[in-house]
């Protein structure tokens, strides 16, 4: 086959150096490492949008049409955050890793969403397309766009394969961490089980996280996991799963069960996924031997009525170790004057501001 012949891109040779713009949102807690090495070993910079606010969710939603799902909405928004202060913007297409490992539709026609949605704004989109069913690898993927963007074959190769080296490492130590809160005792261990892209994002995930810290709870990030054999260990919900995703998340609970005093199921609205399997994983014997709490978030109400829902699940999960009555109720009195006090602080803040 007669290779391509390297041509210098003009915008990669200017005196700046190529700014790529990465929306926080959708992929990028999995593969933020991942994609900074890569640009970064080959001379250019990277800009990442803000932490997720109430502004950047709204935004997101006046582009979207009504159907998509929330973490969709927000992409949009980071998206929208983006334009203007990058020369091109990350957005990657993502069919398959294998047999029996698909993503979500939405990352396949995520280029072509942005694209439409934009369209006449001017942005530059910088794709590259994972399918590997139909022999499109991740590797020759991130060749070719550093091909595309005037880099030659060598320097990209070193730079992927640097790039996921990191990303292993990460994964393994992010991991292991993780699998040490599952040994501690001394608190109730709460897994929440969710995508990365929901549960890290700053406006609808971690006050999740930090509601559960307030309570005294221990909670677990499921997705914080050996990936590989997560993805092994759900074919005991299923042998017929086949979405990426949802087996590493089935894959952890599975792995966990035992260690576990309650699981939280944490969605967005309206994942097709997640609405399948979420009820799997409740019909399958977890919630037989775990309690499960299903929270599922939308653009309306965000995480509004969350807290007292979180409250309710942590009183029943301590009276099932033993809590009692009284001391539940004392429990409850000393949030509701925490909160009574908190609400006078901030007025007394806003009359002064």
């Amino acid at each position: 086959m007669k290779q391509k012949k390297y041509k210098p891109n003009p915008l990669f040779h200017d005196k700046e150096p190529l700014t790529i713009g990465i929306p926080r949102a959708l992929l990028y807690p999995r593969q933020i490492t991942m994609w900074k090495t890569f640009f970064e070993e080959l001379g250019m910079k990277i800009v990442v949008s803000p932490p997720t606010n109430r502004r950047i969710l709204e935004n997101g939603t006046k582009a979207a049409i009504d159907e998509m799902c929330l973490a969709v909405k927000i992409y949009l928004g980071h998206v929208e955050e983006l334009a203007g202060h990058c020369d091109m913007i990350l957005v990657p297409r993502i069919v398959d890793y294998g047999i029996r490992r698909n993503m979500c539709t939405t990352f396949e026609g995520l280029p072509d969403i942005v694209s439409n949605i934009f369209r006449g704004r001017n942005l530059r989109i910088l794709s590259y397309s994972v399918d590997v069913q139909c022999r499109e690898k991740e590797e020759s993927a991130f060749l070719e766009m550093g091909r595309r963007l005037g880099v030659p074959g060598p320097k990209a190769k070193r730079a992927y394969r640097n790039s996921q080296k990191a990303m292993e490492n990460e994964i393994a130590e992010l991991a292991k961490k993780t699998e040490a809160l599952y040994r501690q005792k001394d608190r109730l261990r709460v897994a929440v089980a969710g995508h990365s892209y929901i549960i890290e994002d700053e406006y609808i995930g971690k006050p999740v996280l930090d509601a559960l810290r307030q309570l005294d709870v221990l909670p677990i990030r499921s997705d914080l996991v050996n990936r590989k054999k997560a993805r092994a260990t759900a074919h005991e919900l299923s042998p017929t799963l086949k979405w990426e995703l949802s087996k590493e998340l089935a894959g952890s609970l599975a792995m966990h069960i035992n260690d576990l005093d309650g699981i939280i199921l944490l969605s967005c609205y309206p994942c097709a996924l997640d609405s399948m399997v979420n009820e799997m994983i409740i019909r399958k014997a977890y919630g037989k031997r775990v309690p499960i709490l299903q929270l599922t978030l939308d653009a309306q109400s965000g995480t509004a009525g969350v807290e007292t829902r979180l409250e309710s699940f942590i009183d029943i999960l301590r009276m099932n170790h033993g809590d009692t009555e009284d001391r539940l109720n004392e429990e409850a009195e000393r949030r509701a004057v925490a909160a009574c006090a908190g609400t006078k602080r901030d007025q007394r803040e806003g009359e002064m501001a």
